[in-house]
């Protein structure tokens, strides 16, 4: 009984929801103290059962669509963006860490732009990505895709670079080549860094895409929060999308962490371990 207490209060769950519950309970506060303003309808903060209820709720608020069809209308714009540009940062992160780690060279001069490309605000960085494309839908995957492949080329390079020095010296002793070196050791070593990266990229890409979407019209998430923010609908599509992305971007670091689960020799090994553990 006590071990099951015990497992409960240390349970990622349990915290996961005292957390949550926190901040409905400051939320609904800071709603009630907004409502006691007296202001109109547009400006309150809406409590949570009313963002809930407006997306249950089938009352066309634009084009004939509810406060939900309009979200997943223009959130699968937004996220087919995101999710090209993530793909394409992966992979262009991925190998850039690669060649750094082959060559000095490339890693001294791939740094500093790395760190500059980093340092760039994303408002800044769109209107020169489109200048550059003409293409609105384009700007948006490169931007996604630029700010995916920093954390995933920094932490693979990381991961890359963690292998200790008598690893290489029994792979050497064995006159392995140096692809094997790297399919065989480098490259599953850095697995735990590269989701890491992953984990963090998942979050800025969606994050990057709707703020693109906000300077920029062409239907997506950002778009209807600006033309809501300014009352060209029901200012619940405003809401309606800030809990959105809030959600789609935990379930993204999520999603990466599954994955990493699934494909990692390491995390296999973990489960194992803890099993055994759990059984004696």
């Amino acid at each position: 009984m006590m071990k099951t207490i015990t497992k409960i209060k240390n349970s990622k769950a349990l915290v996961t929801l005292v957390w949550v519950l926190g901040l409905l309970v400051i939320w609904e506060i800071f709603a009630f103290i907004i409502q006691a303003t007296k202001r109109t309808p547009e400006n309150i903060m809406p409590h949570v059962w009313q963002i809930f209820y407006s997306l249950i709720d089938p009352k066309p608020v634009s084009n004939g669509m509810s406060c939900l069809q309009v979200v997943l209308f223009n959130a699968g714009q937004t996220l087919s963006r995101a999710g090209q540009g993530f793909m394409i940062g992966t992979l262009i992160g991925f190998a850039l860490a690669i060649l750094m780690k082959l060559s000095h060279i490339v890693e001294k001069i791939a740094a500093p732009y790395l760190m500059l490309i980093q340092l760039i605000p994303i408002l800044g960085m769109a209107p020169i990505i489109l200048a550059m494309t003409h293409d609105i839908g384009s700007s948006r995957i490169i931007i996604a895709a630029i700010l995916t492949f920093y954390p995933v080329a920094t932490n693979t390079l990381a991961g890359l670079n963690s292998v200790e020095k008598q690893k290489y010296e029994l792979m050497y002793s064995y006159a392995a080549k140096k692809s094997t070196v790297y399919f065989k050791m480098l490259i599953p070593s850095c697995i735990p860094y590269f989701f890491t990266g992953l984990k963090i990229a998942a979050p800025m890409a969606i994050t990057a895409s709707i703020l693109v979407d906000t300077l920029q019209g062409d239907g997506g998430l950002g778009c209807m929060l600006s033309q809501s923010l300014k009352h060209a609908m029901s200012i619940y599509v405003f809401w309606d999308i800030v809990v959105f992305s809030a959600v789609i971007g935990v379930l993204s670091c999520s999603l990466m962490g599954w994955i990493e689960n699934a494909v990692s020799p390491l995390k296999r090994i973990e489960r194992k371990t803890k099993k055994k553990k759990e059984a004696a």
